[in-house]
């Protein structure tokens, strides 16, 4: 095992894993309050079932090492619109312990675009071998 691979799973399980969290919490508590946050920024309602899309099948996919590129673009269109829909007036500020406003949504972001770049490495479901990883 190369230590990229291992670096790779750890990346995965730990962007997926925790975002996962986020989603398992959706589908625990509802997304009642999405349709008014959509709403408000002229976008219609359908878009709420993109929540679960990019909250709990893509952090699935991008853990077990499936379709991971196109899972991980998933979760980074998905908190590209998390932060437009719930998060834009903080964009420039920080939070009372001196961190931005939203480096919770960044991490996830970029976390995820990283393993677009990175794929899912040797250490997953398709071991590596599939084209589109």
């Amino acid at each position: 095992m190369r230590t990229e691979d291992l670096g790779k799973l750890i990346l995965r399980l730990t962007i997926g894993g925790l975002l996962l969290l986020h989603g398992i919490s959706k589908v625990r508590t509802g997304i009642d309050w999405l349709p008014g946050a959509l709403a408000a920024k002229n976008l219609p309602e359908i878009l709420k079932w993109g929540v679960y899309i990019g909250e709990v099948l893509a952090p699935v996919l991008v853990i077990i090492g499936l379709f991971t590129r196109p899972a991980a673009f998933l979760i980074l269109v998905n908190m590209a619109m998390a932060t437009y829909i719930v998060k834009m007036d903080g964009i420039g500020g920080l939070n009372k312990g001196g961190g931005w406003n939203l480096e919770l949504e960044a991490l996830y972001g970029l976390g995820a675009l990283a393993i677009m770049f990175l794929g899912a490495g040797r250490i997953s479901l398709r071991g590596g071998a599939a084209k589109v990883d």
